[in-house]
């Protein structure tokens, strides 16, 4: 299939700028995937849609203010880093800019706690750099970074806990597992107490995410990789509920890349950690999901690629025309999908 495929036309204004309130009030549109029905509803109805014994799977990695501005120690000049990935306590790798004025051995301020010298230069452009931090590190970071946001989003966000997820606990993401954002604890008691089963897993989000396809084949396409973590509870429980004819039901696409990665190398869900750059694209066999909980994404993007795999190419397309048509909010701080 081609990159092209995937694209569908977006008015600028659909792209939702600020998270709605309460965070359940977000509208959801409901696709049968088998017949490619369409319905509408409020976020805060999903568990019509569910039954006792099925389980939701919930990635709890928690979001690194991981956007930091250094000045160059030589010149004065500001260079905006985004943190990505701990290669040590204090060895990051990260994305640079301009990274023309981030070259191996150029020194950084970020605070008077806080500085680095950048170390490596890797074949993508990424740079490592070391880090020197009087305090703790990540006390350090909460004081100096910012989100990062995704570049679409324009306007500042007044309150760093909504771009978390209520039940975020891992520290590690670059960007958040933006399904979960809907969810409040309120609303994840009620489920519980009707005999819905809650689950977690940690995938530790990169900003590979919303890297664009630059290929015309999508099968020329390689996806980065990210950290993930399943534990023995959770194993168990999955693995109990596809025992018992329950659905497994992915919140996001990160939850869904964690246990199909996982299915996919063990036959199975078991505890482990690993990293994964798997590829889900139209002709995917899922080998555990069984419903999908996700917001809308970009065309043209790998994301929307994996929901094509899950609900089909035509009903995937036909339900974003229907989406634009009904003018629902796009992307991170937008509506929410539940395919099943």
């Amino acid at each position: 299939m081609k990159k092209s495929d995937f694209y569908y036309f977006l008015p600028e204004e659909l792209i939702a700028q600020t998270p709605v309130e309460p965070r359940d009030s977000s509208r959801l549109l409901v696709l049968d995937k088998n017949t490619g029905d369409v319905s509408h509803t409020v976020f805060s109805s999903l568990d019509d849609y569910l039954r006792a014994g099925d389980t939701l799977v919930l990635n709890n990695t928690r979001v690194l203010p991981a956007r930091i501005y250094g000045t160059r120690k030589d010149t004065g000049s500001v260079v905006e880093f985004v943190l990505l990935k701990q290669r040590q306590a204090l060895k990051w790798e990260c994305i640079a800019g301009p990274g023309k004025k981030a070259k191996v051995g150029h020194e950084f301020t970020f605070s008077d706690k806080l500085s680095a010298t950048v170390s490596e230069v890797l074949p993508d452009g990424n740079r490592i750099i070391d880090f020197v931090c009087d305090g703790e590190f990540f006390a350090v970071l909460d004081e100096v970074g910012q989100m990062p946001l995704p570049h679409y989003i324009k306007e500042k966000l007044e309150n760093k806990e909504r771009y978390q997820t209520v039940y975020s606990k891992e520290l590690g993401s670059a960007a958040a597992p933006t399904a979960g954002l809907h969810f409040t604890p309120e609303m994840l008691e009620r489920l519980k107490n009707k005999g819905i089963n809650i689950a977690f897993v940690t995938l530790h989000v990169g900003l590979g995410t919303f890297r664009p396809v630059k290929v015309d084949e999508i099968t020329d396409h390689k996806m980065h990789s990210e950290h993930y973590y399943i534990s023995a509870e959770t194993a168990e429980i999955i693995n109990k509920t596809k025992q018992n004819g329950g659905r497994v039901i992915c919140v996001g696409t990160t939850s869904c890349r964690t246990i199909e990665s996982a299915a996919t190398k063990f036959g199975e869900i078991r505890a482990c950690s690993d990293d994964t750059d798997i590829f889900i694209y139209p002709g995917y066999k899922f080998k555990c999901m069984d419903a999908l909980i996700t917001n809308f994404h970009l065309p043209e993007s790998t994301l929307i690629m994996l929901v094509s795999a899950f609900a089909g190419y035509d009903n995937t397309m036909s339900a974003y025309k229907t989406a634009v048509e009904d003018k629902y909010r796009f992307f991170s701080f937008g509506d929410a999908m539940l395919i099943s």
